[in-house]
């Protein structure tokens, strides 16, 4: 039997898909990014998985998602860190899951970064920074997310917000906008971040406004998206849909990226 060529293209792209640990499911665009797909880093003191390129992990088809250019998930043991590194032109958001984080940086910001905190550096025109765990005992577990900016050349800044879990229980709590406002930290692009904490059974539901696209990134427990299960480490590109419905198979704790 022949496959026309638009077929055989389609049956292409999905089999790429899979090859990277993306899958298409149901009837709207969603790519699920498997985390064991994810690259790794190990260095000692460091054990970091990347859900796109970062360092010496390269695949093409996994440069970001719009202006959504890096999630990597950090864990680093005590006493351990980052040290004094520079960057410029791009928005850095660190998520604490678990432990503490110290930051200093060149523009005089000095800081311990925990759990309910969001914390946004604009490297801008460039700045160096730090970022240590201070404990003797306890290793930290974050999340270093990278934004592109929607123009190169701002001033460096530091913003840190801190929001409660009885904020984010139940519902998608506003953490990150470029306006700022209602205790979100600005981000200089057009993304709104969300951030949830949901009991077992509890849903959700983000609607999408045309021509926008979505990130969901499981931090901790499992939800049930378009079917499919979705587990700590585990993300979903969502385009070409009016809304995304998450439901919490287990506890869980989950961000979600509106991006234009």
């Amino acid at each position: 039997m022949l496959i026309s060529g638009a077929m055989a293209a389609l049956a292409n792209s999905v089999r790429a898909a899979l090859v990277a640990g993306l899958l298409l499911t149901g009837n709207t665009m969603i790519l699920i990014h498997d985390r064991a797909a994810r690259g790794r880093t190990e260095m000692g003191w460091l054990d970091s998985r990347h859900t796109f390129s970062f360092g010496h992990f390269h695949d093409p088809r996994r440069m970001g998602f719009g202006a959504l250019r890096v999630i990597n998930e950090d864990r680093v043991i005590p006493g351990a860190g980052f040290g004094t590194h520079s960057h410029a032109n791009m928005e850095i958001i660190s998520y604490v899951i678990e432990g503490a984080l110290a930051h200093k940086d060149s523009i005089g910001n000095g800081s311990i970064i925990e759990p309910g905190d969001v914390q946004r550096m604009s490297a801008g025109t460039g700045i160096s920074h730090s970022e240590f765990n201070p404990s003797r005992d306890r290793p930290v577990h974050f999340l270093q997310i990278w934004i592109i900016p929607e123009r190169g050349g701002l001033p460096p800044s530091y913003e840190q917000k801190r929001v409660s879990d009885a904020e984010k229980h139940g519902r998608l709590r506003l953490v990150g906008a470029r306006d700022g406002g209602d205790g979100a930290i600005t981000i200089h692009q057009d993304v709104r971040l969300y951030a949830a904490l949901l009991d077992e059974g509890d849903s959700v539901t983000h609607a999408i406004p045309p021509g926008r696209r979505t990130w969901v990134q499981i931090v901790r427990g499992a939800v049930a998206l378009d079917g499919d299960q979705l587990k700590a480490g585990d993300g979903a590109a969502i385009t070409e849909a009016d809304a995304v419905a998450l439901k919490a198979e287990s506890a869980a704790e989950l961000l979600l990226f509106d991006l234009a």
